[in-house]
């Protein structure tokens, strides 16, 4: 029971990570303010019984819905004690030499300034609470490219960058700010923009799990309780000491190129290595 009498702010709660995360917390004793623009999501997830969970409608892409969302839990309970700025979709998926400006516009609105305001609105509502912190969803797109689309890998680049940045101006109050960068995370996200029927998405997702647990070193893919057991640990005081900085849960994603994890896989370096032998051996003496 970590989280015994805190006040949680879980938003994009209705599914994947979100949903998990806002289980876990309820579950170790918190009151968790569960926001979706997807209401009959958090709805079911309220059904549950997990724990205290409250549903708020909240459009992050809306300062307004997100001021009212921080407004209610500190006026419900007295306060915020953690917040979890995790709502985000894929993006736009055009190339940067394709892209048109409202595409990119919507991305950074949902995937980057959503997050700076969360934590904009959460602070003044969180001064003053002993082990106060602000987790950010960030992603291994952050780290460099081939991980997603452009303007999604921007975007997590800047929740990232802000994570850091926002730990400095809020140390004078005691809160704590860091990101989490999921790698290949089993949820809605690679299937939620494809404009064909329920049972060929499940499909479709199925098929994208199956690929991603031969994708990084660790041999399974990544599940929504992976990032949700981060994010309980970054905002519990056994990371009190934790600031300002990403945590990778990306199964080793990001640690090196395939031929230096993966033994079947055919290595450049290798290679070299054994034409060099070779044009060794086949040089007259």
């Amino acid at each position: 029971m970590r989280f015994s009498g805190k006040t949680v702010v879980v938003t994009g709660a209705a599914s994947g990570i979100g949903a998990e995360t806002a289980r876990l917390f309820a579950r170790e004793g918190a009151v968790v303010f569960a926001a979706d623009i997807d209401g009959a999501g958090v709805e079911r997830l309220v059904s549950e019984g997990a724990g205290d969970i409250r549903f708020q409608q909240c459009d992050v892409c809306s300062t307004d819905d997100i001021k009212a969302l921080m407004d209610r839990a500190a006026a419900e309970t007295g306060g915020i004690d953690v917040v979890f700025n995790n709502a985000g979709a894929g993006g736009a998926r055009a190339k940067i030499h394709e892209i048109e400006p409202d595409e990119w516009d919507r991305t950074m609105d949902l995937l980057l300034r959503s997050v700076a305001f969360g934590i904009r609105y959460a602070v003044p509502h969180m001064i003053g609470r002993q082990g106060a912190a602000i987790v950010n969803t960030a992603s291994v797109a952050a780290t460099g490219s081939g991980y997603s689309p452009t303007a999604y890998a921007v975007a997590k680049c800047g929740v990232l960058h802000l994570s850091k940045v926002a730990a400095a101006d809020l140390a004078q109050f005691g809160i704590r700010v860091n990101a989490i960068l999921p790698g290949f995370i089993n949820t809605n996200i690679f299937t939620a923009s494809l404009e064909v029927p329920d049972d060929t998405k499940a499909i479709a997702k199925a098929m994208i799990a199956q690929a991603s647990a031969n994708a990084q070193p660790v041999r399974r893919g990544g599940q929504p309780r992976d990032i949700a057991e981060a994010c309980a640990y970054l905002a519990s005081e056994a990371a009190s000491f934790v600031n300002g900085t990403g945590l990778l849960v990306d199964g080793g994603l990001t640690i090196g190129q395939r031929p230096s994890w993966d033994p079947e896989a055919p290595s450049p370096l290798a290679a070299l290595m054994a034409l060099e032998e070779q044009a060794r051996a086949g040089s007259p003496s």
